[in-house]
């Protein structure tokens, strides 16, 4: 399939992540290689009458102030490239490393950076190639853009570095002499283009929110089905009572449980539960037999897991905002023939959005972690055995240690919880002297992501073990449909054996594809 960019043309980070995903072939219209004409021309106007623009006639960073001559650009924009090519340890995945080209064609597709038609047709016929540079993960300030990343590629796309094309790492060399893609020779400004922007963060990001979001619409179906495991009550999800508090993320859970739970004979009905009560009621104290109401982990669901929907929205928001930007420095804007010197590399905007995204992560999973314990805890889970060990409880353990890993990647969540868009250090002889560390929150999202997966994992896991002593007869169909496929990974549990296996499965299953998301 081809992914086409045309003139001002809005991306979704949807169509971005799918076009990641297939390794889609990436076409520009004719309109946007004119739009790109005509910013390089525009620049090679103002070369011309003598004008001084940074990275052009100028160095960069900490050498802002020193002039260089343009017959010296080849030379200055390499030398850019390699200095400042210094990101360590382990290589990206080729999908992030499509996604993060991806999200630099379409920014330098907007034809306001001056990189020539030539270099923009050779990095994209780098991707198109199936070359994938090799990208160290580790070390970009995400300020200048995230400089590290982003030269790693460049330097693939002049012939330096390496980069894995058939399946080997090989020399940039050898895998573009391979698949017939001429390396680039870089003129004023264009290292920069290359390297000066927030599509590494940007790239990245994409990836883990699509990922984020798929996990929390699958669960909501978890957690019906943690209510009727839990013998939980329906009522307190009526789309009546949530009018009357005006969250639309709080609104939308409540409404989609509440539909779940419809026919479902394993949730209880609050007049059941009242009736039941009525009848015990005496003229004195007495215990009765159960609670009139669930605790917060099941009532509260819409209004946790409400502003983690309203937040990913924003997530969002942010990341095609920043995705859709001309966003390295200098701009050259043919419409109003004119350089201008700016600030659009910052990652700020998504450095924060990634936080943000982290924050509802820990929250997913603090709400996990606390539904784990009301079904291990004979003494919280309306009559389940102790850890859901119905067979010879004693000699075995039961879940007993699932518990275990779903405590500790809970508070390893919150351990990176703290933000790192307030942590700027100043660099380049304090040229740089805020920065955003964009790409290392999307980095800490990424691995919040999967730590909160293998979390639900162990929810959904032990969800089903319930369901089974229950009687899964009762089930609602939608939540049937999420149980029937867990069980074709996941047997009923009547003998203690690891369980590590059965969480890798569930969760693969939670973030590479929708087969365990009824909704598609």
């Amino acid at each position: 399939m081809a992914f086409t960019i045309d003139v001002d043309q809005w991306v979704s980070i949807r169509e971005l992540e799918k076009a990641a995903d297939r390794g889609d072939m990436v076409v520009l219209s004719p309109e946007v290689w004119s739009k790109v004409r005509r910013s390089r021309e525009t620049l090679d106007k103002f070369v011309s009458s003598g004008r001084v623009i940074y990275g052009v006639n100028t160095s960069m960073g900490g050498f802002v102030d020193w002039l260089v001559p343009v017959s010296m650009a080849q030379e200055l924009q390499e030398n850019l490239i390699n200095a400042v090519a210094t990101n360590v340890g382990a290589y990206l995945d080729d999908r992030t490393v499509r996604a993060i080209m991806l999200a630099r064609i379409v920014s330098l597709a907007r034809g306001n950076s001056a990189i020539s038609e030539q270099n923009l047709s050779a990095l994209i016929q780098v991707y198109n190639s199936g070359i994938v540079p090799c990208v160290p993960e580790k070390g970009s300030l995400g300020t200048s853009g995230d400089l590290g990343p982003l030269a790693a590629i460049a330097l693939v796309c002049i012939g330096q570095w390496k980069a894995k094309f058939d399946g080997r790492i090989m020399p940039a060399a050898d895998a573009l002499a391979q698949a017939g893609v001429d390396s680039m020779k870089l003129s004023f400004k264009e290292g920069l283009a290359l390297i000066n922007g927030t599509s590494g963060m940007v790239g990245l990001g994409i990836l883990v929110l699509v990922q984020a979001r798929r996990l929390f619409d699958t669960y909501i179906t978890v957690s019906a089905l943690s209510i009727e495991g839990l013998r939980g009550m329906r009522k307190p999800f009526d789309p009546r009572v949530h009018e009357l508090k005006p969250h639309h993320g709080q609104r939308v859970v409540a409404r989609r449980l509440w539909n779940i739970l419809q026919e479902s004979s394993l949730a209880i009905s609050d007049e059941v539960t009242e009736e039941a009560l009525a009848g015990e009621m005496e003229d004195f104290a007495k215990p009765g037999s159960m609670p009139i109401e669930d605790a917060y982990s099941i009532r509260c669901t819409p209004q946790i897991l409400g502003p983690v929907l309203d937040s990913m929205a924003r997530v969002e928001e942010v990341l095609e905002a920043e995705l859709n930007s001309s966003n390295d420095n200098p701009l050259v804007v043919p419409e109003e023939d004119d350089v201008f010197h700016n600030g659009h590399f910052h990652g700020q905007y998504v450095a924060m959005a990634m936080d943000h995204l982290v924050i509802c992560l820990v929250t997913l999973t603090n709400l996990a972690n606390r539904r784990v314990d009301r079904l291990l805890d004979k003494s919280n889970s309306n009559g389940l055995p102790a850890f859901l060990c119905q067979e010879n409880p004693g000699l075995r353990l039961g879940l007993m240690g699932g518990q275990f890993m779903t405590a500790s990647l809970t508070a390893e969540n919150r351990s990176m919880a703290m933000p790192m868009s307030i942590q700027s250090l100043t660099s380049t002889g304090d040229f740089q002297d805020i920065v955003s560390f964009g790409f290392v929150a999307a980095r800490k999202a990424r691995e919040t992501l999967v730590n909160s997966a293998y979390v639900v994992s162990f929810e959904l896991l032990a969800a089903c073990q319930a369901v089974d002593i229950r009687g899964s007869a009762g089930l609602s169909p939608e939540t049937r449909v999420l149980y029937d496929r867990v069980r074709t990974l996941v047997p009923y549990l009547d003998r203690d054996i690891t369980m590590t296996d059965y969480m890798e499965s569930l969760c693969s299953e939670l973030l590479l594809n929708t087969r365990l998301s009824v909704r598609g």
